[in-house]
């Protein structure tokens, strides 16, 4: 049998699990990329060492599979640490492999990288000589149960050194909890007797995969459905809402505020899904089924824990017979027809730019229909889950919003552009700001991406301070961004691009598209900050009711 390093023992076991890594090579994990190409893993080279991280998390968000990030110890370590926070925030399960100060000591220019993690709230998996592949199994296996961020860490002299043979143990399963015969039954009492039912799915109740159990549950209550911005569209049918809180309409916040029995599946109720208090009515009865122990908000009347799937089968045994609430269905067609969705935006804004909402409105048009989108933060968030139509939940990918960052968008790019299916075209949707953050991984993005198109909303300021600050009198100079040709960058890059000033101007991306939509396309969308979001005037009017609440 073939001996192998302590580094190739990591690659070994990780080579079960995963088919992808992301990273930057360096002096402290060069050995373990050497062993990875030898365990026929796939490395995509990313130029920050933050993109190997946040490549890695949205390949999971995108695929369901695992990925690994890569980076050396010290400095690409730490260059790591806000993609490493995001996916700790957002539950996402990733591995980081990174090399350590050596076993023997640490050297003067080396830090406390398990501690450092551990102010993030990732546990860090230190291999032995001895037992490096029993350690590295341990620290996968952890990521996957607890869906978390771990780190894999090698240190630096063990690296390359012979590992001896070791016996493993096998890969566990997923262990599901279920509190079955704890409150279910008083879940479909409840149901049974509502008259205008409502379930809400979240993200957890995409990766149990319940999305049929639920939508079979709410046809038989005649319940109305919706979803949080990360379970968009997996009820989707009959008596679907949308998305809940800031990126919903108002009509359907108001039919949803009317529900008596809320069936909350695997969403964690934030306060942006939940309109800041505001998206329930006081008297309706809130039930939460999670996988976690406990209910994530103070509403929650009945809690379970247990797995959505399992869960929202069990309920629909224990329904006798069918339910209906049609009538409930029937008001809520009549009023989505005829009550306002969202706002079509305007050919004139006061500077000559485009309506981001115009813009979104025709981009939805134009984009292909088989997309995944990944959507970096920024004030301009909501735009891609209010006008575009998502197809699946995985088609959806929102990362900064956890950890409330921008600039991991690009980076996240590449994770998902590795992860999409053949025939999907990968869509960023960034800000000028978050954009130029991650520039450097533009190129890392040409040269991953078989189809892919950037959007980038151009408003030549930090969108969001604009209206949180600006608009209270506070110096604008730091918020604004002088004019980037975003377009030219692109093309010495290697990207197709385009300049868009009007919509007129989209027919440059609709040409590309036509040609076979090859490559990557990157639209420098010249916006107007004049337009506030609906989503950040409701978070603007909640942080001053707070304040005044503190205040008073």
């Amino acid at each position: 049998m073939t001996s192998l390093t302590v580094s190739g023992r990591v690659a070994q076991v990780l080579s079960s699990y995963v088919s992808d890594v992301f990273g930057v090579m360096g002096n402290g994990n060069v050995y373990f990329l050497d062993a990875a190409e030898k365990q026929g893993i796939r490395f995509s080279p990313v130029r920050h060492e933050g993109a190997a991280i946040a490549a890695a998390d949205a390949y999971y968000r995108t695929s369901g599979r695992l990925a690994a990030g890569t980076t050396t110890y010290g400095p690409g370590y730490t260059n790591a640490l806000t993609a490493l926070a995001e996916a700790v925030q957002a539950q996402i399960p990733v591995v980081l492999v990174t090399g350590d100060a050596p076993s023997s000591g640490a050297r003067p220019w080396d830090v406390d990288q398990a501690a450092i993690a551990a102010g993030l709230g990732a546990a860090t998996f230190t291999v032995t000589r001895d037992a490096a592949g029993a350690i590295s199994r341990q620290a996968v296996e952890y990521a996957l149960t607890r869906r978390t961020a771990v780190v894999l860490a090698i240190p630096y002299d063990l690296a390359a050194l012979e590992a001896p043979e070791e016996d493993l143990p096998e890969q566990s399963a997923a262990k599901v909890t279920d509190d079955v015969d704890g409150g279910l039954g008083q879940v479909a009492r409840l149901l049974a007797g509502a008259k205008r039912p409502l379930i809400l799915a979240g993200r957890g109740a995409h990766l149990a995969g319940a999305g049929p159990e639920l939508r079979e549950l709410a046809d038989r209550l005649g319940a109305l459905t919706a979803g949080t911005a990360l379970a968009l569209n997996l009820l989707q049918g009959e008596g679907y809402l949308g998305v809940a809180g800031g990126f919903g309409t108002d009509t359907a916040a108001e039919l949803m505020g009317e529900a008596d029995v809320v069936l909350v599946a695997g969403a964690s109720m934030s306060p942006f899904t939940m309109r800041f208090g505001h998206l329930l009515g006081p008297d309706s009865t809130v039930i939460q089924i999670d996988a976690g122990l406990e209910a994530t908000n103070p509403r929650v009347d009945v809690f379970v824990s247990a797995d959505a799937k399992t869960a929202a089968a069990h309920i629909l045994q224990l329904l006798d017979g069918g339910t209906s609430a049609e009538g409930w269905r029937a008001e809520a067609r009549r009023r989505l027809t005829s009550g306002p969705g969202h706002h079509p935006g305007t050919d004139e804004t006061p500077d000559g730019r485009l309506d981001p909402r115009a813009l979104a409105t025709a981009l939805d048009a134009v984009l292909p229909e088989r997309r995944t989108v990944v959507q970096d933060g920024g004030h301009f968030i909501g735009w891609a889950p209010m006008y575009w139509n998502i197809p699946r939940p995985q088609d959806l990918v929102m990362v900064g919003t956890a950890f409330q960052s921008i600039g991991l968008g690009l980076a996240s790019a590449v994770g998902a552009a590795r992860a999409v299916e053949d025939g999907r075209t990968l869509v960023l949707a960034s800000g000028d700001g978050g954009f130029l953050m991650g520039l450097s991984d533009l190129e890392s993005l040409i040269g991953s991406a078989k189809s892919a198109i950037v959007v980038i909303y151009n408003d030549a300021a930090y969108g969001a301070e604009i209206h949180q600050y600006g608009s209270q009198g506070l110096t604008e100079k730091p918020m604004l961004i002088p004019e980037v040709d975003f377009s030219g960058i692109a093309r010495a890059l290697g990207a197709e691009s385009a300049i868009i000033r009007s919509l007129a101007d989209l027919s440059a991306l609709t040409d590309w598209i036509d040609a076979g939509a090859k490559g990557t396309f990157v639209a420098d969308c010249r916006i107007t900050p004049s337009v506030r979001a609906p989503w950040l005037s409701e978070w603007m009017e909640a942080s001053q009711a707070a304040n005044a609440a503190v205040a008073g």
